[in-house]
């Protein structure tokens, strides 16, 4: 066709959009448009994903959805994409191009037939008059500033000033300009007319140069009277000028004003530094002052002693523990006979480390160093769980004020969410950024100690930015005596979103970026929507976003897509990492807001259950919680405990009634109790994040809502400078893979490839297209890469220390479209070794799950850069060898966790720091036994079947599915089956809309938590095998016995180890070493060989959406589909025997993330265990337990020199094994790590350990 399609102003869609045209659908709703449309031909055109301007053209075909890009060229014709060398045919619109398509023959895989038109939504009114919302929402305040920081005043009248200049301009052109050209053809050498316009264009320009020349002339006399003396000339001379000269006497002064600006602080400076030479040194600003001092905190403790030493004694032990953050000192008191005192004062670096007791929350062991390498331990009991928080918060202050580090390893961060109803909020607002009221808060010992940032959230804020912004301040520097810094405001109508800094941070931050997204009525009224901030802190990505979701109790799928929308369209972070939504941009992004979902029971059992401080039944009925439960929003993201009433909706004035009832026009209105304020967060894998307090207030009484409040202890990375330079070719880290796998949700069978995207790459790196891909069901599709196929990756930097701090960002993409079909997130600090490790992660696209992925890297680091340290947070450990676990809601959670660090890593660490634990002797690293065999033996059936080959984890709402309609009657659940309990699914909970459960024969799972922190158990029955237990991939081995809640982010938490195949499990009668203690005791005894070809994979429960049947997990039609993949999986496979059903039940309110990691498990940091008896007469020494490694010798290389194998000394100390108790423990694979290649050195090196161990038990 001819003609100019984009000259013209064309629009590319015609007079109208057509049906079938669907305007931001996604891809994978168009796959299931056409799924249900389910006639070959069926199509439809969406935007393009990957492309701004671009469509997809999306065609069905045998069951298979075929894409093609539909692009425009420079001069806006659009022209289906085609292979190289074929002439495109160039269409001007939309509708002229899909008639070409209408006639057969025309190059694609079938001829349109059948256009699938869009589902036309009634305009939705977003108003909810239950809510007291008006009949029309609120006008944008006049103020609002949306993208700068508070202090910039915008004039209200520049906006009329722009359009009087717009006039002028306009007048001159069209009259004035003609009088010029004739003066000019008549001779004339200047325009006057012109002249005049420019004059009047300039005229508020001129006045605002004069106010500020004047300005300028106070600093000028008092730092540069030279200066001062041509400003107060120039300014006379402007008065006395005039007309023709006017415009002149501007450029003059621009000129003048542009050099007094450059030059003056230089100017000022010298003058100041000329007067600090003759003057006494004065007070330094406000601003660079620190924070009060910390008072000295005493706290009141019991030693902890057993049974046998407390009858010795008589009597518990009782101490004071003083700790004085500003002298980094603690003091360990104690009181004797005659009221004497006795007194003992270590020194910051003296304490060694911080052990927190899992089973007892009120109970914390202390490791002290003694002498030299020499380390005791005293446990001891608080006065409660807060306090024994708080005591472990100022020595953590303590440690990090007097580190010799430049940059910190840990900050602290305040996060806040208030409504404030229209209305201006009251003087004090002390208890909100105190965090002082209701729920989870922090003890009064540690509430005034400042926060490094302070996030602040609000709705229905009608105060202009600049007022409420120096209002947060203010407060804050009454509370902290500190003067905050601003460094970005946000604002969306009446949703605005601050954060201030402590002074001596400001320059840590880098990279602000600010967005907001209109969700209100047809997604063009601000009154609804979101606010975001990103930027860098240091090395350490943050995104927070503040949002107001539609209201209405039964707007569930309204407030769903409002999120979807915001996640979407909300522009943060590093624009090269727009293939990934915003939850995957961040290292950690906090999301908080009013997200105004309720709860779905009778208001007067809520009621009922409110006065009697019973939450519980009523989370479970939380709208926000149930839409988790079926992954509709907040994929894998984090949410603290809540122990606190529902912060709406309240009579104003006070806090003691809920105001249920509205009369309006409409009719009576009901507005129930609810949760809607709420705080999550969604961190990269392997990052330190832990939340100290998660409430509300209780005097904050102007708001039918109430504030709340979370504080997060956050892991951050400095600006790494390697000491060492860039590396030689020698000394360049690699990050190479062995293979990847992936099913991706997807009725298309083109090619894909995969982007790899970090900040430790100097650019994206793209792998080669898939070399395998099969399929057993149409709605999937199994992908896979192998070496060749894949690209190694060359970090920037190579040391160690740099590399377990990044993370590598992953993209499945296809080839016909270049879109996303998937993104995850991997941790490189697991992946560090010389051999190499698994991953096994989900896929996610706009936040729904799309799949999954898995393979086999590794990431080689040079010795030379192997030098690590420990981080702050590492500081404190959890003890896990602690039988049992404790009943109820747990709310502690580990602070470290090393179970991902290679044991090279950190072992130096384990034997400097001499940790010690509760029960009596020195553990000999259990952990080591649980490593897992990287090496799968040649002819492994699991490599070749397993349960990819069935990828049928989801079933696209609406459409039949093919494989469950062919599964035969024997595979589903029945009464009679051999095992009738693991048929059984849980029942119901209260409140919970259920449907007939499709469940296959094993056992249901209750969901697995969102990330690693306390979650309630929805369901109060199933088999706990994946939470509990353990597995073997491949022919990994692995042991039980882990952290439990750990807060260090295991990848991935949602997905549990394959099930446990009874004839791997194997009792254990004598093991060589002392053996971890997991949660459930009936598999404390469990050992697990390694893999055998007769106990395959079965890894289609790690495959599971986040749930079994439990309830709201049936809720739609895509949940039921994972107990069909283990269904479709066993049957593969039907000698693989039976999962043994001995595992108990999770207690309900424990956290669920105890399963082991599905592809490795690393040592956990477990405190050693030694019996450390009080320092009396009749008590046993400091340290005098017996070693579970006694080693003649009295050091490695002493032991080596007797074996004559002296030469592999540097290799091991450099390893970290340089402490004889932990060299029982030493495997194959570390030895090989350390240097020691040969065989036969090996088998002399492991004898002798043997031989010494046993002598030891004699």
């Amino acid at each position: 066709m001819a003609g100019g399609g984009g000259g013209g102003g064309v629009c590319p869609l015609g007079p109208a959009p057509p049906m079938w045209y669907h305007r931001d659908l996604s891809r994978a709703a168009a796959e299931e448009q056409l799924a249900r449309a389910g006639r070959d031909g069926s199509f439809l055109v969406r935007d393009s994903e990957s492309v701004n301007g671009a469509y997809a053209l999306c065609v069905l075909f045998q069951k298979h959805v075929h894409t093609y890009r539909i692009l425009p060229d420079e001069d806006g014709f659009l022209a289906v994409q085609t292979s190289q060398g074929v002439q495109p045919k160039r269409f001007k619109t939309l509708p002229e191009l899909v008639l070409l398509y209408l006639q057969p023959s025309q190059g694609l895989v079938t001829t349109l037939l059948y256009a699938v038109d869009r589902e036309e939504m009634a305009v939705s009114d977003d108003r909810d008059y239950s809510d007291g919302e008006d009949e029309k929402p609120p006008l944008p305040p006049r103020s609002a500033s949306t993208s700068t920081p508070p202090g910039a005043d915008t004039p209200t009248d520049s906006a009329p000033a722009a359009n009087g200049l717009s006039t002028i301009s306009h007048e001159y052109l069209k009259g004035s300009y003609a009088l010029d050209l004739e003066a000019v053809k008549q001779g004339a050498c200047a325009l006057p007319h012109l002249n005049k316009t420019l004059v009047a264009s300039c005229k508020r320009l001129n006045g605002e140069v004069d106010k500020v020349l004047s300005g300028l002339e106070i600093l000028s006399k008092v730092f540069d009277q030279q200066s001062a003396f041509m400003v107060s000339k120039m300014i006379q001379q402007s008065v006395n000028h005039g007309g023709d000269q006017e415009l002149e006497n501007l450029v003059t002064k621009l000129a003048i004003l542009k050099d007094l600006l450059s030059s003056i602080e230089k100017k000022a400076l010298k003058a100041l530094q000329d007067m600090s030479l003759s003057s006494p040194c004065s007070l330094p600003p406000l601003s660079m002052r620190h924070s009060k001092a910390i008072p000295v905190q005493a706290f009141e403790v019991k030693l902890d002693v057993y049974l046998a030493e407390l009858t010795k004694i008589g009597k518990s032990q009782k101490y004071t523990l003083s700790v004085d953050v500003e002298g980094g000192r603690l003091v360990v008191m104690k009181k004797v006979k005659d009221s004497q005192e006795d007194w003992t004062t270590f020194t910051h670096d003296k304490i060694r480390q911080l052990i927190k007791s899992q089973r007892v929350q009120n109970k914390l062991g202390i490791v002290f160093e003694k002498e030299k390498d020499k380390s005791q331990r005293k446990d001891f009991i608080f006065a409660s769980a807060k306090k024994r928080e708080a005591f472990c918060q100022l020595l953590q202050l303590m440690k990090n004020k007097h580190s010799n580090q430049d940059e910190p390893d840990m900050i602290s961060i305040f996060i806040g969410s208030w409504n404030m109803g229209s209305v201006p909020a009251p003087k004090s607002q002390a208890s909100w950024v105190l965090c002082r009221g209701l729920g989870k808060t922090l003890d009064e010992m540690t509430v005034t100690i400042p926060h490094d940032l302070y996030v602040f959230g609000s709705q229905e804020n009608s105060v202009c930015d600049r007022e409420w912004v120096e209002s947060l301040r203010a407060m804050l520097k009454e509370q902290t005596e500190l003067d905050y810094k601003p460094i970005a405001v946000q604002t969306l109508w009446n949703i605005k979103i601050a954060v201030l800094v402590k002074p001596e941070h400001e320059n840590r931050i880098s990279h602000v970026g600010m967005s907001s997204v209109k969700t209100g009525i047809a997604n063009t009224l601000g009154n609804k929507g979101a606010v975001g901030v990103s930027f860098m802190f240091n090395g350490t990505s943050f995104g927070f976003v503040n949002c107001h979701l539609t209201s209405g109790n039964e707007k569930i799928a309204r407030r769903n897509q409002n999120y979807l929308d915001i996640l979407r369209l909300l522009s943060l972070g590093d624009k090269q990492l727009s293939s990934f939504d915003i939850s995957l941009r961040f290292t950690h992004l906090f999301w908080l807001g009013d997200l105004n979902y309720r709860l779905d029971m009778d208001i007067q059992e809520i009621l009922n259950y409110i006065n009697r401080k019973e939450f519980d039944p009523l989370l479970k009925v939380d709208q926000l919680n149930l839409e988790r439960e079926k992954n509709k929003v907040f994929l894998r993201f984090a949410e603290e405990e809540i122990s606190f009433p529902p912060t709406y909706r309240y009579e104003r004035g006070s806090r003691d009634t809920y105001v249920w009832q509205k009369q309006k026009a409409t009719g009576m209105r009901t507005n129930v109790p609810s949760w809607c304020d709420r705080i999550l967060w969604k961190s990269y894998p392997e990052t330190h994040i832990v939340c100290n307090s998660y409430g509300c207030t209780d005097d904050i009484v102007t708001s039918d809502h109430s504030p709340v409040f979370g504080t997060f202890e956050v892991g951050v990375t400095s600006q790494f400078v390697s000491k060492k330079g860039l590396p030689k070719s020698s000394e360049q880290a690699y990050i190479e893979f062995e293979s990847i796998e992936a099913i991706v949700k997807t009725a298309s069978r083109t090619k894909f490839f995969i982007e790899f995207y970090s900040t430790c790459l100097e650019e994206f790196k793209k792998s080669y297209e898939n070399d395998s891909q099969s399929s057993d069901n149409v709605n999937f599709l199994r992908v896979g890469w192998s070496n060749k196929q894949l690209t190694t990756l060359k970090p920037l930097l190579s040391e160690i220390e740099y590399l377990q701090d990044q993370h590598l960002l992953l993209t499945v993409k296809s080839l016909d479209g270049y879109e996303s079909y998937g993104e995850c997130v991997l941790a490189l600090k697991s992946m560090i070794g010389s051999t190499a490790q698994q991953f096994h992660t989900y896929l996610s696209h706009r936040g729904e799950e799309t799949g999954n992925i898995r393979g086999s890297m590794r990431v080689r680091v040079p010795s030379e850069r192997m030098g690590t340290r420990e981080r702050l947070y590492e500081w404190i450990s959890v003890d896990k060898d602690e039988t049992g676990g404790p009943k109820g809601k747990s709310t502690l959670v580990s602070r470290v966790g090393h179970e991902y660090v290679k044991p090279s890593v950190v072992r130096k660490q384990l034997g400097e720091l001499g940790k010690v634990s509760e029960e009596g002797e020195r553990s000999s690293k259990e952990e080591t036994a649980a490593r897992p065999k990287q090496d799968v033996p040649d002819g492994d059936p699991s490599i070749c079947k397993n349960s990819y080959n069935n990828p049928a984890y989801y079933i696209l709402e609406g459409v039949p599915n093919q494989s469950a309609a062919a599964l035969s009657p024997e595979l589903l659940p029945s009464p009679t089956s051999a095992n009738p309990q693991l048929a059984k699914a849980p029942p119901p909970s209260a409140g919970a809309r259920t449907k007939p459960p499709f469940v296959a024969s094993g056992p249901s799972h209750p969901r697995r938590p969102m990330a690693g922190h306390p979650v309630r158990a929805i369901s109060e029955e199933g088999s706990s095998e994946d939470d509990g237990g353990a597995c073997g991939t491949g022919a990994q081995g692995v042991g039980v016995g882990t952290t439990v809640g750990s807060t260090l982010n295991r990848p991935p938490p949602d997905f549990p180890p394959p099930p446990l195949p009874k004839g791997a499990l194997e009792m254990v009668a004598e093991a060589p070493f002392s053996k971890p203690r997991p949660l459930y005791p009936d598999l404390a005894e469990v050992r697990i060989p390694a893999a055998s070809p007769a106990a395959p994979l079965a890894l289609g429960e790690g495959f599971r959406r986040g749930g079994g049947v439990g309830p709201g997990a049936l809720d739609d039609q895509s949940c039921s589909v994972l107990q069909m993949a283990k269904t479709l999986s066993e049957s593969e496979f039907p000698g693989q025997p039976p999962r043994a059903p001995s595992a108990p039940p999770p207690v309900r309110g424990q956290p669920m993330g105890l399963g082991l990691d599905p592809c490795r498990t690393f040592p956990p940091r477990n405190a050693i265990t030694e019996s450390i008896a009080e320092d009396m007469p009749e008590e046993a020494l400091w340290g005098s337990s017996s070693s579970s490694l006694s080693v003649g010798e009295s050091s490695v290389g002493e032991w080596l020199q007797r074996l004559g194998l002296e030469r592999y000394e540097q290799g091991l100390l450099h390893n970290g094994w340089d402490d004889l108790e932990f060299l029982s423990d030493i495997t194959e694979e570390d030895l090989e790590e350390a240097g020691v290649l040969d065989p036969a050195h090996k088998r002399i090196l492991l004898e002798s350990l043997r031989q010494q161990q046993q002598q030891q038990q004699k």
